[in-house]
């Protein structure tokens, strides 16, 4: 029989369909995801109390990182069904889970309304979500890596952080329309329900879109064993499951920290006005977003260990100066600048972070291994960005925030110098 690979190379255009498919689902799942991140300097003091605008914020940014600590029952719960059930199934009751996050937020009642009722039905939102997001990511690395030809897998691969970028984007573009169209009382008044409603109507779409994929070679190539010995298949790699977790831990807390935190740090400690903050933002993961299948296709030339170790090494060198030159950045121009740097050397893993992980793992188990320790670390370390970066600012010693994200890419330098390239020990192959 066939590689599945070598299958599904033959017959390019359905190889394309298949990545466009799995990654527009992707790009609506990121976009609500994000939308909370894009507009919680809005809706923020609608669900807490407003008299202190950092406390709220801290507020909003705790409930963002709970989201996240539902993230690894979402990678066990639909990494275990991927496995047992399709990468396609998995995928398209992903969606479904964002769909009824989003709704919630959409329609919720603010603190004025219900009390302390609100930020309970807002929390319950971001838990669905978290859910959803948690077996995102393990079902779309493993579908996008599966249908890849061996020798443009990076590449290919890459785009399920393109669309990731390009949710987040999406969600800073209509944030940009909305400050262009409304003033800030409709935007703190009713205008931030408006990402929940569009992201909801867009997940329907792509539930549509998502059934009609075709299911991996590699999954219909193996047959599986349902959730029979689960915990021992998956017990089985625990050198693939540890690296996971480590590359995850460093990569995610940078990619939150330059990503969703960066809005918020220009406003509360560079001194930016929100829609300074909103359109240098947009603006450097507009760049960051086209950069990716650059990084895709260079890790399928020279490898994927050389760019782990770039960003190991550039993460842990460079991140302080780097968040301490932003902070007294006069001009945006000049923080633009500094910020796509640093979202470059995070391109070094972002670009191939899913297909590294799927190309550890064998078929029976690859959704779930690559799933499960991401959640947890991107639970633990990416999803409290925000809060830690808070907590320490309200502290009063933000900085320790930089060297935590720099020693936390430290961490990734050193699974990434003990990993063997995957792309020349690929076990896509092997199912």
């Amino acid at each position: 029989m066939a590689p599945a690979g070598r299958e599904l190379g033959a017959k390019q255009p359905g190889v394309i369909r298949q990545i466009v498919g799995g990654s527009a689902g992707n790009l609506v799942e990121w976009f609500d995801w994000y939308a909370y991140s894009a507009f919680a300097l809005y809706f923020g003091p609608r669900f807490f109390p407003a008299e202190d605008p950092v406390a709220s914020a801290l507020s909003t940014a705790a409930v963002f990182a709970v989201g996240f600590l539902m993230r690894p029952i979402g990678g066990w719960l639909l990494g275990a069904y991927a496995d047992a059930h399709g990468r396609k199934a998995a995928l398209t009751l992903s969606v479904t889970l964002m769909c009824a996050g989003s709704l919630l937020v959409a329609v919720a009642p603010t603190y004025d309304d219900v009390g302390i009722a609100a930020p309970i039905l807002l929390l319950v939102a971001r838990l669905v979500q978290g859910v959803s997001v948690g077996g995102e990511y393990g079902a779309s690395a493993t579908f996008m890596a599966e249908v890849a030809e061996p020798h443009r897998r990076g590449f290919l691969a890459s785009f399920q952080y393109v669309t990731l970028i390009g949710g987040q984007l999406l969600a800073l573009a209509l944030l940009i329309v909305m400050q262009a169209s409304l003033d800030e009382a409709a935007l703190n008044d009713w205008g931030w329900r408006v990402p929940f409603v569009v992201g909801a109507a867009c997940a329907v779409l792509v539930f549509w879109l998502r059934r009609g994929l075709v299911e991996t070679a590699a999954f219909a190539n193996h047959k599986p064993d349902g959730q029979r010995g689960l915990t021992r298949r998956l017990l089985a790699h625990p050198r693939a499951l540890a690296t996971v977790f480590a590359l995850t831990a460093g990569g995610s807390l940078a990619f939150y920290t330059f990503t969703t935190y960066m809005q918020k740090y220009l406003v509360l400690s560079a001194g930016w006005t929100k829609s300074e903050a909103t359109n240098v933002s947009a603006a450097a993961l507009l760049c960051y977003m086209a950069a990716q299948p650059f990084f895709g296709w260079a890790s399928d030339r020279i490898g994927r260990r050389p760019l782990l170790l770039a960003f190991g090494i550039g993460g842990t060198l460079f991140t302080v100066p780097a968040l301490q030159a932003i902070a007294v950045a006069e001009y945006p121009f000049g923080g633009f600048l500094l910020m796509l740097a640093a979202l470059l050397v995070l391109s070094c893993y972002t670009a191939i972070s899913g297909v590294v992980k799927a190309e550890m793992f064998p078929a029976e188990i690859r959704a779930l291994g690559v799933g499960l320790p991401y959640a947890l670390g991107v639970a633990i370390f990416g999803g409290s960005a925000e809060f830690v970066a808070l907590a320490f600012k309200d502290a009063g010693i933000e900085s320790g925030f930089f060297w935590y994200v720099a020693f936390m890419c430290g961490v990734a330098l050193a699974a990434a110098w003990s990993l063997p390239d995957t792309r020349a020990n690929s076990r896509i192959e092997d199912a």
